[in-house]
């Protein structure tokens, strides 16, 4: 048996730490005080409602056109104003949603310019896709509301009473019906955007997200009766119809993302 040699005895390398993914590095190498963020955030604060400010004040001006258009799933039915200074306020609330839509992307702009220098490489690529896709998204849902849920539940109604009431409509009652389905529409059609971001940041799967199904499927007829201010079968069933699809495209999408 022969004796270790200085050699044997000699410390094995130490281990070079593994190099840094450049894709989780910060791009911008900025430093701010709290005191700088602050005062970023409140400017970009301010920017972003004199935007939405413009935009509804620029919509008051034009919202006889609006008010046409919004009317125009009714059909033949008769506006009626019951009190004074109704159709004011109906025009005051048609405004301030008309302006928040034409606002919201500078509002995004805003905060996008505010959470980049935050923002490694790898979680900037995803941001165009997710802001395009929700902006996309939200449009498509007022277009889907406008042409196939507001015209679905007003037929019901109209059908259900023609032979034993006239349709003469409160234009104030009108315009929240449509307002608050229009806009809820558009917010169920953002769940392809939530579930991006899920599979983006690795926490669920296609296939977790595909074994739930029964239970999206309850829930989609739940959102449904909740988010549709009427109470018709019809117009419930296009709306959790419509989830449903946007679930099920999600998972596609999410399936691309994870691959």
């Amino acid at each position: 048996m022969t004796a270790p040699t200085d050699l044997d005895r000699a410390p094995s390398p130490p281990i070079a730490p593994p190099a840094p993914d450049p894709e989780n590095e910060l791009p911008d190498d900025l430093e701010m005080s709290l005191f700088d963020h602050l005062e970023e955030l409140r400017m970009r604060i301010f920017v972003a409602l004199g935007s939405v400010a413009i935009a509804i004040v620029g919509c008051f001006f034009a919202v006889r056109p609006i008010v046409r258009f919004l009317e125009l799933p009714a059909g033949d039915v008769k506006f009626l104003q019951l009190a004074p200074g109704e159709f004011f306020f109906v025009s005051l609330k048609v405004a301030a949603y008309s302006g928040l839509v034409l606002g919201s992307p500078f509002v995004l702009y805003q905060i996008v310019q505010f959470v980049l220098p935050g923002l490694t490489r790898r979680e900037r690529r995803f941001l165009a896709p997710v802001v395009f896709g929700s902006s996309i998204l939200f449009l498509l849902g007022l277009l889907f509301a406008h042409q196939a849920l507001v015209p679905a539940a007003l037929n019901f109604f109209v059908s259900y009473g023609a032979d034993v009431v006239e349709q003469q409509w409160s234009i104030e009652k009108y315009f929240e019906f449509v307002l608050l389905l229009m806009f809820s529409t558009a917010l169920a059609f953002q769940i392809p955007v939530l579930q991006f971001l899920l599979g983006a940041l690795r926490l669920v799967n296609a296939r977790q997200m595909l074994s739930g199904w029964r239970y999206v499927v309850l829930g989609a007829m739940v959102l449904g009766a909740v988010l549709t201010p009427s109470t018709d079968p019809l117009t419930q069933s296009l709306l959790g119809g419509a989830v449903l699809i946007l679930y099920f495209s999600g998972i596609g999408l999410v399936s691309l993302v994870n691959r």
